[in-house]
């Protein structure tokens, strides 16, 4: 990133000679001052006060003319993305993804939009893009660099039954092997050889062929898996204030969703290893070769602090007139 000071009205410092008209008036009435104490046979001021004064209203006019020149401070950054590697968010939109600890606290699928914002800022040069999973996994974003998008497709194209899965007569709708349509319908670009999936799910899946998965997973370019499971023994699906009887969780998630991670080694985490999670897709993403896909630019304007720095030196010199 790189910061340049920049003045917008630069002529406007010339605001600053506007001193010299208080400068001019507090010579002479100091001269005054310094006569009518000579006739009295009052001690004359020191020199010491009239400094005070005058570097008070230089100050004062400095700050002021630097206000009136505008300053900026830009700040550019350059904006760079991977030409090598992708990734997919995927997240469970099932119905079980509602759960939450009691009626007022987030559920997991909110939860889990939490952490693929702050996954997406923690690997903001590398394509990434969203997709949903039910009995299916379709996208909704394909890879791209733009975080802006990425979380507005997070939070208005992702809720529960999105589409519905295709059955509604099955307590679980989740098929976690629905992620082979990830290779087959060709959610990646040819070129990237680095392709990384993250998974944010409960775990609670129907039962599934890990190994049809892995064989699916480990063509080349290899596809890498991370799971993040959103899931508590205690959270209940909750129609108003109210428990759902007909939902609860299954104890045999996390044991499920090791299973399928070490089939496709990849890695599986809890909602207590999130920093490790997002340590874990950098490393696997690693570094690769870049291009320069723009800048982003940012004002900070200056001209407000400059103008409150003026008050200073003269409240300065009041502050001192009652001593």
């Amino acid at each position: 990133m790189a910061s340049t000071l920049v003045f917008l009205t630069p002529v406007g410092a010339l605001l600053a000679i506007g001193m010299l008209l208080p400068l001019t008036a507090l010579y002479f009435i100091h001269r005054r001052a310094q006569r009518i104490r000579g006739s009295l046979e009052l001690a004359t001021l020191s020199a010491r006060h009239l400094l005070v004064a005058v570097g008070a209203v230089i100050a004062a006019g400095a700050f002021l003319g630097v206000a009136a020149a505008q300053p900026v401070l830009q700040r550019t950054l350059t904006l760079r993305t991977r030409t090598d590697a992708e990734a997919f968010v995927v997240v469970d939109i099932s119905r079980s993804m509602l759960a939450r600890h009691d009626a007022g606290s987030p559920t997991r699928i909110a939860r889990a939009k939490v952490f693929a914002s702050l996954l997406r800022a923690a690997i903001p040069e590398v394509p990434v893009g969203i997709a949903s999973l039910t009995d299916r996994t379709l996208p909704h974003l394909f890879p791209g660099v733009d975080k802006d998008v990425f979380n507005a497709t997070l939070d208005r194209s992702l809720a529960i039954e999105r589409p519905p899965p295709r059955s509604s007569l099955v307590t679980t709708a989740t098929k976690l092997d629905a992620l082979a349509t990830i290779r087959s319908q060709r959610y990646f670009n040819p070129k990237s050889r680095k392709r990384l999936v993250v998974v944010l799910t409960d775990g609670e899946s129907q039962p599934i062929s890990a190994a049809r998965l892995s064989e699916v997973f480990r063509q080349p370019p290899a596809i890498e898996t991370v799971f993040v499971q959103f899931w508590d023994r205690d959270e209940r699906v909750f129609a108003g204030n109210a428990p759902e009887r007909g939902y609860r969780p299954d104890p045999s998630a996390r044991s499920f969703l090791e299973r399928l991670g070490r089939a496709v080694d990849g890695s599986v985490y809890g909602e207590d290893e999130l920093i490790q999670a997002r340590q874990d897709v950098r490393r696997r993403l690693g570094s690769g070769p870049s291009v320069i896909r723009g800048e982003r630019s940012g004002r900070v304007a200056l001209a407000p602090f400059a103008a409150a720095a003026a008050l200073v030196p003269l409240v300065l010199v009041l502050w001192r007139r009652d001593r």
